[in-house]
């Protein structure tokens, strides 16, 4: 096992029971996680998933079922609950690990303990880096990330450092305003003091809520090149805005903003972030 030796992990299912047991697969043939350490939180999925993966996840592991899908931080707060480790990895359906460098996040929080938070290095399937850091948002970076502006060469390079590519090039851990949470390492302890993930925002934006309070409660957000998650990635929240996913981002969004500073166009970091 890791230098914690035992891990926990939770993977909050909803209509991917195939691409769930894929992903519980590849921790336990890792010997990443022991499959009574995996909570598996089936959030009320609609098809079949629930009977499917009762009858197919690899013995030991824990499923849950939620009895309404109140949304992905609801699944992961309710698969917390039954964790009992000092660490969990909190995992997207559509990711897979093929190595065990998840190892190198383990030690990077074994020896750090003020880091609450470590974002893994998310890879496409074809190897290419997915870069699942970024700072803050200003209305501009919104701009570039989720509209047709983003073709032009100015916002092009607003984009690149909203998601701090070169932060990668250095391959050593570094601070993040906030990473993905396709996947990433939390302390359990501060998980629950920070109230685990604010359960109103149903999808998106959840992580960089919850990167947020960890940054204002005094712990570190850090992301570790090389501890490899691959993710078959599919971003819905770019379908455009009109769609569901795109109305779901929208909504997320402005419920951060009257949280948290918003700026035009400086972005807020971390020490910008509260409202005045």
């Amino acid at each position: 096992m890791s230098a914690f030796e035992r891990i926990n992990a939770i993977i909050v299912n909803y209509k991917t029971a195939d691409l769930t047991r894929k992903c519980v697969e590849s921790l336990i043939a890792l010997n990443i996680a022991l499959p009574e350490d995996v909570v598996v939180v089936e959030n009320s999925s609609p098809d079949n998933s629930f009977k499917r993966l009762k009858t197919t996840l690899p013995a030991g592991v824990r499923l849950v079922r939620a009895s309404i899908n109140r949304g992905f931080g609801s699944g992961v707060n309710f698969g917390m609950v039954a964790c009992r480790h000092d660490l969990v990895v909190v995992l997207n359906p559509d990711t897979y690990f093929t190595d065990r460098s998840i190892d190198r996040a383990i030690n990077v929080m074994k020896n750090e303990s003020d880091i609450g938070l470590v974002g893994l290095d998310l890879l496409y399937p074809n190897g290419r880096r997915q870069y699942s850091a970024r700072r803050f948002y200003s209305v501009l970076d919104i701009l570039a990330r989720r509209s047709p502006l983003g073709k032009l060469s100015g916002f092009r390079r607003r984009a690149e450092t909203h998601m701090m590519y070169d932060s990668w090039r250095h391959d050593s851990p570094f601070e993040a305003e906030w990473v993905m949470g396709t996947g990433f390492i939390v302390r359990r302890e501060i998980f629950e003091d920070l109230g685990g993930m604010d359960e109103r925002y149903f999808l998106y934006m959840e992580d960089v809520d919850f990167c947020a309070r960890a940054w204002q409660a005094g712990y570190r957000v850090v992301c570790v090149p090389g501890a490899h998650l691959t993710h078959e990635h599919q971003r819905e929240s770019a379908a455009g805005i009109f769609s569901w996913a795109g109305r779901k981002h929208l909504k997320s969004l402005l419920l951060f903003r009257s949280k948290y500073r918003l700026p035009w166009g400086e972005r807020p970091g971390v020490d910008g972030l509260a409202r005045r």
